[in-house]
């Protein structure tokens, strides 16, 4: 058919053309984003290590030397940037948590002998729940969290079935065990560890990121018992469970010896205790920790996460957080009729300073203390004494006993499962900047190495493609 000169003609373009622009579009953009920020860190590099030069003084000769060994360690940066990896390349130990979409595992790597901690993540079921926003809200915090405050990720790769995270190993266990172990904590233990994690949270608010999940689960402890935060899933994206509708849907029939009806406070907490890991291991999960504005979905900022850190405050001073009930539904009401519900039990007396700390938290989020910024918080009167800027150099309120790098005594016992069945080797290729991938259709990972240490610890920025096949 003729065309008249200066028309053009328009042709509906299919769903499927659309997701290959789109995805081309991505590409593209990911491609060239990376050469950028790649040409940067290493201008900055430079520039450090020549500022370091000037300040201790060194003599040409010297800082000749120091170059060219940093030259050598850019060289070999690029190179460990190409590495294949896959589960052969790692020894399970034992495995040492277990949730909804998967489990962690206790790994060794083969050719160092270092110890991490494996989260392995079952493809199928995260497509099937909706966590693939989650996860990559967990890689892209744990990319630009590279702090004291964060647990580390050294590696990620895939296979059909699974994803997995090579995290740090913390052999301190969690918030949650530790919290089980005991009936309370003392003021002092509790102004430790809700000091450490005030700085955690405010580390992470300060790259722009709201957890959105803080809870004891998520509070880490390393080898010599100070906090770190895991879990970065809800960091973008609304979980089901954190949607009103979600609990009018759920059955209304509470888990048997899961009555809160007319229990003293020695009682509530060995019934919260008794089945508090079970709901961590559940997909519905606790709505205990969740801020009401969250529920509400109207809006919502970074003071959330201190509103979660109230609860945790109460939780280790009382022994049970102060919303918890016979069901999730109860819980949200509770949570939602805060002005109601928020009591303290006479028979546990905590200080009027800890009362009030816990009361500023869990409020409405206009007047929550944190509104005018983290000092705020520090300079509350539960906090007098705390050395904030060395907090981490001293003791832990609680020691942690070690015996080994594998030691897992923090930990709960859990059975073997087919989760590692042999499968298609799982590899790292930075050749391939693609979400499709169609080379190497198992996996498209970038390995970013920390290079001040030239130890692998990070998945770079913009370069982790997930995809499910």
């Amino acid at each position: 058919m003729a065309m008249t000169a200066g028309t053009t003609t328009s042709f509906p373009m299919s769903n499927h053309t659309r997701e290959r622009v789109t995805v081309a579009k991505l590409t593209l953009e990911n491609f060239y984003s990376n050469l950028i920020i790649q040409h940067e860190e290493r201008e900055t590099r430079q520039k450090k290590l020549e500022v370091a030069m000037e300040e201790e003084g060194l003599a040409d000769e010297e800082k000749k030397l120091r170059r060219s060994q940093h030259a050598r360690k850019e060289t070999e940066f690029l190179r460990l940037k190409r590495t294949r990896l896959g589960l052969d390349d790692f020894e399970s130990l034992k495995v040492i948590g277990r949730g909804a979409f998967g489990e962690v595992r206790l790994v060794q790597k083969k050719d160092t002998g270092h110890i991490y901690a494996m989260k392995i993540l079952r493809k199928a079921d995260m497509l099937e729940k909706e966590q693939v926003a989650h996860i990559r809200a967990e890689r892209d915090i744990l990319v630009e969290a590279d702090g004291a405050w964060v647990v580390k990720m050294f590696y990620s790769f895939q296979d059909k079935r699974n994803l997995y995270l090579i995290m740090e190993f913390l052999p301190g266990g969690d918030m949650m065990t530790l919290l089980m172990k005991k009936d309370t904590l003392s003021e002092e233990e509790t102004q430790f560890y809700i000091s450490e994690t005030v700085l955690a949270i405010d580390a992470i608010h300060q790259l722009g990121f709201i957890h959105r999940d803080i809870k004891p689960d998520n509070l880490l402890l390393d080898a010599k018992g100070h906090v770190k935060l895991s879990d970065f899933g809800l960091c973008t994206g609304l979980k089901k469970a954190h949607r009103t509708e979600f609990y009018r849907n759920l059955t209304h029939n509470p888990p048997s010896d899961f009555s809160f009806q007319n229990m003293n406070s020695k009682r509530k907490a060995e019934t919260w205790k008794k089945n508090r890991r079970q709901l961590a291991y559940s997909t519905v999960g606790t709505p205990d920790y969740i801020a009401p504005e969250v529920f509400m979905q109207t809006g919502y900022n970074k003071l959330c996460d201190w509103w979660s850190l109230g609860v945790i405050m109460y939780e280790m001073l009382i022994g049970y957080p102060p919303f918890c009930s016979e069901t999730p539904q109860e819980t949200y009401r509770k949570v939602m009729n805060w002005k109601e519900t928020l009591v303290f039990p006479p028979e546990v007396p905590i200080s009027e300073k800890a009362k009030d700390l816990i009361l500023r938290f869990c409020i409405d989020s206009e007047n929550r203390i944190g509104s005018n910024g983290v000092e705020e918080i520090k300079s509350h009167p539960f906090f007098e004494g705390v050395d904030w800027g060395h907090i981490r150099e001293r003791p832990a309120a609680i020691p942690i006993e070690i015996k080994s790098i594998d030691d897992t005594s923090n930990f709960d016992e859990f059975p073997e499962s087919d989760i590692l069945q042999p499968g298609e080797t799982a590899i790292v290729n930075s050749k391939c900047p693609s979400l499709t991938c169609q080379n190497t259709p198992d996996v498209c990972v970038l390995v970013y190495i920390n290079f001040s240490d030239a130890l692998i610890k990070l998945v770079s920025r913009s370069s982790l493609y997930i995809f499910f096949e």
